[in-house]
């Protein structure tokens, strides 16, 4: 379809021809079932990293599913450049992105204990997974010569990363952090080394795309306090505990699309070429990795809290607690000096973070209690400043 747009003569007319056909082509691509359903294979990969956290309540068990989460990221944001440009209704694109789910189903069984006894089998899935993404997006781009070189200009540290993670599954305990640690450096650095030129984005699906994976994973947050719920009695408190949690998942979700997509789907949009893609790399593949990272923190804290109400939380879990929140708010921040230079609900990820002492002296109801109160006069006070801001991008929404 991109080739129609090409044409031998240069001039005004056909520049004219070719930016309404882009903007028409924006417009028409959406989310397609099937990327919906290799979200959500990630999302389970994703929450799978919750058991990490609580098999090994530990600094070492903290950083440890951290950086599983970090390569399960930086696999799913490689499919989200890949969907963005190839037609997922075609044949070809269907079967090597069901292949990939494969692998990726294969690595979130194996991501529970992928520092140890399935180390390779989680790092072999992810080798498959990027495999298929650069066989895929190369014959893909083959028309494309631009992008064609975007793409194998990336390959190398794509490929390096997901085979250092797979050495990592043969490596010694003193190793083997180490090597994930080169392997996320390699494959999180890629994108920022390989250059801009050449990368193709359509703004409209890949806001909505990245919105679904947060609002999945905020979904999944909720599971996981039913989880947590289960396994104890469902008294007072545990029922105040599961409102409180679900006040601060909605907080998460309204943090997020209240403003966030309507307004940064604006701003892709009056962006052309390398500036369009550097804004769409540095906000949504590498800042909204920290959000997530939040959600799942969350989650974990969640499922704890629920399950123990009336005792006080461990360390990890009380750090994942308040952590969690000033992770996604500080990342949310640092979206705002991207695309402003101007900080926002950094005050209120700093106290998120203060609270900590707090709700480790604390019973687990009572520390989930500080942090929901941080949550609502956040949003109170953004409903009072920012009334006019939340209108215009509700109409920013509406005519989208």
């Amino acid at each position: 379809m991109r080739a129609t747009l090409h044409h031998r003569d240069g001039g005004p007319a056909t520049a004219l021809v070719k930016a309404v056909s882009e903007q028409a082509l924006e417009r028409e691509h959406r989310i397609t079932p099937l990327e919906l359903f290799f979200d959500l294979v990630f999302v389970f990969a994703f929450t799978q990293v919750t058991s990490v956290f609580l098999g090994d309540q530990s600094w070492a068990g903290l950083g440890h599913g951290l950086l599983i989460l970090a390569a399960l990221w930086s696999v799913w944001a490689s499919y989200a450049w890949l969907t963005n440009t190839v037609d997922a209704g075609q044949d070809a694109v269907l079967a090597a992105i069901v292949v990939a789910m494969a692998a990726i189903f294969i690595a979130a069984l194996a991501v529970p204990d992928a520092f140890g006894r399935h180390g390779v089998i989680f790092g072999v899935a992810l080798l498959i997974a990027s495999l298929m993404y650069l066989a895929l997006h190369a014959l893909s781009a083959r028309p494309d010569r631009e992008l064609l070189a975007a793409i194998l200009r990336i390959a190398p540290s794509n490929l390096l990363s997901a085979a250092l993670v797979v050495a990592a599954g043969f490596a010694g305990d003193a190793l083997k952090s180490s090597l994930w640690l080169v392997a996320l450096a390699v494959g999180l650095s890629g994108p920022l080394l390989g250059g801009l030129q050449g990368w193709r984005l359509q703004p409209a699906h890949f806001v909505e795309r990245h919105g679904l994976i947060v609002i999945i994973a905020i979904g999944e947050s909720v599971f996981a306090m039913g989880v947590g719920a289960r396994s104890a009695n469902l008294g007072v408190g545990v029922i105040v505990a599961a409102v409180l949690g679900l006040l601060v998942a909605a907080a998460f979700w309204l943090a997020y699309f209240d403003f966030a997509p309507a307004r940064l789907q604006q701003l892709l949009t009056e962006r052309r070429g390398s500036v369009r893609v550097a804004l769409a790399r540095d906000v949504y593949s590498y800042l909204h990795l920290p959000m997530v990272a939040g959600i799942v923190l969350l989650a974990f804290a969640m499922e704890v809290t629920l399950a123990h109400v009336g005792k006080k939380l461990d360390t990890i879990p009380a750090v994942a607690l308040c952590a969690g929140p000033a992770l996604y708010l500080f990342a949310y921040s640092a979206v705002r000096v991207r695309v402003s230079r101007a900080l926002s609900r950094a005050i209120a990820a700093v106290v998120c973070a203060a609270v900590l002492p707090i709700a480790l002296a604390v019973p687990a109801l009572a520390a989930l209690a500080q942090v929901a109160a941080v949550w609502v006069l956040l949003h109170t006070y953004e409903v009072i400043r920012y009334r006019e801001e939340r209108a215009q991008a509700r109409a920013l929404r509406l005519t989208a």
